[in-house]
């Protein structure tokens, strides 16, 4: 498994499965955050349901590889909306 299994930083190159399915989540922390849920409490909830299934679905070790380059993916921008300079 590697990083390239999962939505990739430019969704225009996602697959059409993928763009579904963050629309999917995104709309799940809008309801929630309707709700009265704290975006932060829907962010930790989302990444534990995100890596129980990656566990389950790749196995322990290959979640953890691929969480080992999550630290560099965050620091380049790959998870920010904002425009960078």
């Amino acid at each position: 498994m590697t990083e390239n299994d999962f939505i990739p930083t430019n969704l225009e190159s996602a697959s059409e499965d993928k763009r579904a399915a963050l629309s999917y989540v995104v709309e799940a922390f809008v309801e929630g955050q309707l709700d009265g849920i704290d975006a932060d409490c829907m962010a930790q909830a989302a990444l534990f349901a995100a890596f129980q299934e990656l566990v389950e679905t790749y196995g322990e070790e290959a979640a953890a590889v691929y969480a080992e380059t999550l630290p560099s993916r965050i620091r380049s921008g790959a998870f920010s909306t904002a425009l960078r300079h």
